[in-house]
């Protein structure tokens, strides 16, 4: 392998990874249709409905006087002639009418929450905020979504005013006097989040250009090899390991951010349901591109001169030819078809490796069912092509008989 081709392999080892997190940062922030579906199932996630309705609870907070309460009715019962002991047993039941109301709020928290009307109120205010998304990784920005110097909220207001006429309507009038001011829940807080933004930014702006340089790399590195199936091999199991590389740091990451969640977070488990949903997406592309890499890598070196290959390759061959010859005497037989793809099974084989794999670059997000349905069909093609290609070989004895 000449010093060029292993330098093309070796950035191109290195960019995978980096290419994967640009189409990321790309489609999470200009793909608002995307950036929505993928906040939408948040709504129903048990964690951030337990936050959002311990947040709305706060900032609906309607909560009386009980002790006042409690107090004012003693004493106007007193004034009727009862006895202090009953005022007394009157006063003691103020922390319990506090606690009534509590859970009334509470309740038609949780009710709203659960319901269909939470669902919408989130995937409006996420789908009206989107410009807000680019605020969170560009600085650039504004809406229900906010950020202020490294803490994401989002305004949760509408959900509040929802939970008010609701407390109103069930007949707690002071919920009316719930004053009207902006309601925050914390989703994400960093004191890294300032350099986070200059990346995505970065990586934003080569986003559509990274991933077409890594390969034209790749390709330039692998056909200035000496010895191109090796370097072929190389470069797809290297870019599979820094693709696992990055993937574990994932995992690192997460772990390290959740054990130093600062106080502003409120909930540490809604906190963990949105990193994995924010980060879903680039977690399957690097387990596409782990089970590709791999996979590409077997095939070259099964197409190799190795020992292992050749034994592969013959009993492969030979089964080929055992059934083009069981086809034969029982009637089967492929005439000019079976002899012309056995001329020009090479260029059928690669045609087909070039239809997958514009199949594959064009598939819009594969995953790791795309590529093994990918593989599966090649598989069954060169099967086809492997018995044509073996009548083509044992031509057809019935015919030769006869015109002896």
């Amino acid at each position: 392998m000449s010093t060029v081709s292993a330098v093309l392999i070796t950035l191109t080892c290195i960019l995978v990874p980096v290419s994967l997190i640009t189409v990321w940062v790309h489609d999470i922030v200009l793909d608002s249709d995307r950036y929505v579906s993928t906040v939408t199932p948040l709504a129903s996630d048990p964690a951030i409905e337990a936050a959002a309705v311990n947040r709305i609870s706060e900032a609906a907070d309607a909560r009386v006087d009980g002790a006042q309460v409690t107090s004012d009715i003693a004493a106007w019962l007193e004034s009727q002639g009862l006895p202090p002991r009953v005022g007394a047993a009157i006063k003691s039941l103020g922390p319990q009418l506090d606690s009534a109301v509590d859970q009334a709020v509470t309740k038609l928290a949780t009710r709203f929450v659960e319901s269909d009307r939470f669902e919408t109120v989130w995937t409006e205010a996420n789908r009206a905020a989107h410009s807000a998304v680019v605020h969170v990784l560009t600085g650039e920005g504004r809406g229900s979504v906010e950020v202020s110097g490294g803490t994401v909220t989002l305004d949760v207001g509408a959900a509040v005013e929802q939970v008010k006429k609701d407390l109103v309507e069930a007949g707690l009038s002071p919920a009316e006097k719930i004053p009207e001011v902006d309601k925050q829940m914390v989703l994400f807080q960093s004191d890294k989040l300032e350099k986070i933004r200059d990346l995505a930014h970065l990586l934003d702006v080569v986003g559509n250009w990274l991933p077409i340089l890594t390969v034209l790399l790749g390709v330039i590195g692998v056909v200035l090899a000496r010895r191109r199936r090796r370097a072929l091999v190389t470069t797809m199991l290297g870019a599979a390991a820094a693709c696992l590389v990055l993937a574990i740091g994932l995992v690192i990451a997460r772990s390290y951010y959740l054990d130093h969640l600062p106080a502003q977070v409120q909930s540490p488990e809604a906190a963990a349901a949105i990193f994995d949903t924010l980060l879903r997406f680039l977690r399957v592309s690097l387990r596409t591109a782990i089970v590709l890499g791999i996979l590409v890598a077997i095939g070259a070196y099964l197409s190799g001169a190795g020992r292992l290959p050749r034994a592969v390759r013959g009993a492969s061959e030979r089964t080929a030819d055992a059934a083009a010859r069981w086809g034969g005497t029982h009637g089967v037989h492929t005439g000019k078809v079976g002899t012309w793809v056995n001329t020009y099974r090479r260029w059928l084989t690669i045609g087909a490796l070039l239809i997958l794999a514009l199949v594959f670059a064009f598939w819009n997000h594969p995953t790791v069912l795309t590529v093994l349905l990918l593989v599966l069909i090649l598989l069954g093609v060169l099967a086809v092509v492997a018995l044509l290609a073996a009548s083509g070989r044992n031509g057809e004895p019935t015919e030769h008989v006869d015109k002896r």
